[in-house]
Formats: C-alpha cells, sequence, structure tokens
C-alpha cells in the first residue's frame, strides 16, 4: 500500500518553487492562487529570501501550494491507499484526498496563516526539536520548563514549544539521554495554547466550506485515527492549531494499514527521514525538485502492478 504524506512549516527553503513552476500549467496555476488569496506566491516561492518566507502568514500558502503542483505531477490519487499531512500539511492532504478544492484549501491556509501569525505576535514564542531520549523523560521535562510538546514526531524526535525564555531554558539543559535541541526555523509556538487566538477565524472560514468525504483513508494527525468523513476532518483541520500534533501515531497506523511505500510531496525530506528510522525497510521517496518524479512514478508503477 503507498501512502502520500505532505509536510509542514520548517520544510520551506528559498527558491524551492522555482523548479516547479516550470511545469506545463503551473505558473498559471500559481497566478491564480495568488490572485484568490492576495499573496504572490511565485514571488515568495522563487525570490523571497529565508526570513521572509519563515513568516507564518507566507510560509502556510506557499507550503500548500508546493504540495498541490507536485501532487498534480503525480496524478489521480487511485494510485495511493492513504494520504496524511504534517500540521499544515492537512490541508494539502484534505486537498489531495478531493475534501476541499485546491482554491478553498489555499483560502483556508491563507486565513489559517493570517491567524497564527497574529497569535504569534502576542507573545515571543518558538520551536525546538529534542533529538533522542526516552518520550517519557523528555516530555517530563519539557512540562517541568513549562513547554508543550507540540510535535511527537516519533524516531526519536518530540518538538517543544513555548516562550523564548523557556527555549532557551531548555537548550541550555537538555532531556537526559537527549543527544541535542535544535531550534526550528518557525515563528511561534504552535499547536499550544498560544495559538487559541487564530480558532475562530478558522471557525468562521470552516464554516463556509463545502467539505466532501475523502476519497482514500485520510490519517489525521490529531490521533492517527483513519477520518471518514469531510466534516470531520475540517474540525481537525480547524482545532489542530492549538493542539499537539502526533506524527508518531499515524507512522503507528500506516504500519497497521500495511505500508509499502511512501511518498512525500514538496519540499519533501522531512517526513521520508522519520519514516526510515521509524518503518525501517518500507521504500520512499521524497519530492524535492522535479527531477525526483521518475522516481515516485516507479514507486507508484511497482504498486499498481
Amino acid at each position: 500500500m503507498l501512502v502520500l504524506v505532505a509536510p509542514g512549516q520548517g520544510a520551506q527553503t528559498p527558491g524551492f518553487l522555482t523548479p516547479w513552476l516550470e511545469l506545463p500549467g503551473a505558473a498559471d496555476r500559481v497566478a491564480g492562487w495568488s490572485d484568490a488569496i492576495g499573496l504572490d506566491l511565485a514571488h515568495y516561492g522563487t525570490k523571497a529570501d529565508a526570513e521572509e518566507i519563515r513568516d507564518t502568514a507566507v510560509a502556510q500558502p506557499l507550503l500548500v501550494a508546493a504540495g498541490l503542483l507536485s501532487a498534480s505531477a503525480l496524478g489521480a490519487p487511485t494510485a495511493f491507499g492513504a494520504v496524511a499531512g504534517h500540521s499544515v500539511g492537512e490541508i494539502t492532504a484534505a486537498a489531495y484526498a478531493g475534501v476541499l478544492s485546491d482554491t478553498d484549501a489555499l483560502s483556508f491556509v491563507r486565513t489559517r496563516g493570517l491567524g497564527m501569525a497574529e497569535a504569534a505576535a502576542i507573545t515571543a514564542t518558538g520551536m525546538a526539536a529534542v533529538l533522542g531520549g526516552e518520550p517519557d523523560v523528555v516530555v517530563a521535562h519539557l512540562e517541568k520548563l513549562g513547554l508543550t510538546p507540540a510535535n511527537v514526531n516519533g524516531a526519536g524526535q518530540i518538538v517543544a514549544a513555548g516562550t523564548m525564555e523557556q527555549i532557551a531554558a531548555l537548550e541550555a539543559e537538555k532531556p537526559e539521554g537527549s543527544m541535542k535541541v535544535v531550534a526550528l526555523k518557525v515563528a511561534g509556538a504552535f499547536h499550544t495554547h498560544h495559538m487559541a487566538p487564530a480558532v475562530a477565524g478558522l471557525e468562521k472560514a470552516a464554516a463556509a466550506l463545502s467539505p466532501a468525504d475523502p476519497a482514500l483513508k485520510y490519517v489525521s494527525n490529531k490521533d492517527g485515527q483513519v477520518v471518514t468523513t469531510g466534516a470531520d476532518v475540517v474540525a481537525r483541520l480547524v482545532g489542530q492549531v492549538a493542539n499537539p500534533v502526533r506524527w508518531d501515531l499515524c507512522m503507528e497506523t500506516f504500519a497497521e494499514l500495511g505500508v509499502t511505500g511512501i511518498i512525500e510531496l514538496s519540499p519533501g525530506g522531512t517526513l521520508t527521514g522519520l519514516a526510515k528510522r521509524a518503518l525501517k525497510g518500507v521504500p520512499s521517496v521524497a519530492l524535492r525538485t522535479p527531477d525526483d518524479l521518475e522516481k515516485a512514478a516507479a514507486l507508484v508503477a511497482e504498486h499498481a502492478v
């Protein structure tokens, strides 16, 4: 069974959209999305520097746009048995599964990015990845420092989120047994109570949507469960911004479903990296540029046979 996954914030790098815009029709699609949401996606994806695309209000629509472009290059979703996304990647996954149209997905993520940017501006907050250590020990240490285990990613990685003072305390005193603490290139404590102010705006945006039920198994990063109705998918997308991401449970579900291959949408690499450690032996392809489409097509063809 082939699984499609979409990465979250922090995966973006300057210029990463450039090669994808060279695909037939891609530039026109991105121009239409840009007009629809009032954000020049092509500019930010090709010319903006790292600090500009670190802005939550920019990064999130940019990631979804890149994910949708790379997904369309893969073809119809019939080749895949399941789909999932990490954080904002869940919106990309929802569009690929047919829950939302591409335009609705971009409009929703624009609201999400703006709301989370506003929430992040209230207090100086951030995130840092803790690598290694026993999960229970790491979580207890984070809670002692007042931090939230915002992303439990599996494969020996837990992302902490909180105020910059709390992040500094974590860097000065890492959990027992962990190897290192790495500050992330994000502009706030996502998936924590710090993001609660963004929920109301998303609830209003969600009320204007007409979601369809997923056309393939949609694995939610709230709890790793397979969600079968479009209404439930959207409700989880709303609540997700202020609640932890459980990617470890998503990977457990992939294993239970019998995963035999994983393809990660652009800008790929993060989730396939986790899968190589947690789902050993499962072949994977990360779509970093269109040059990776040939390898992805080969993996799809193997599963078609």
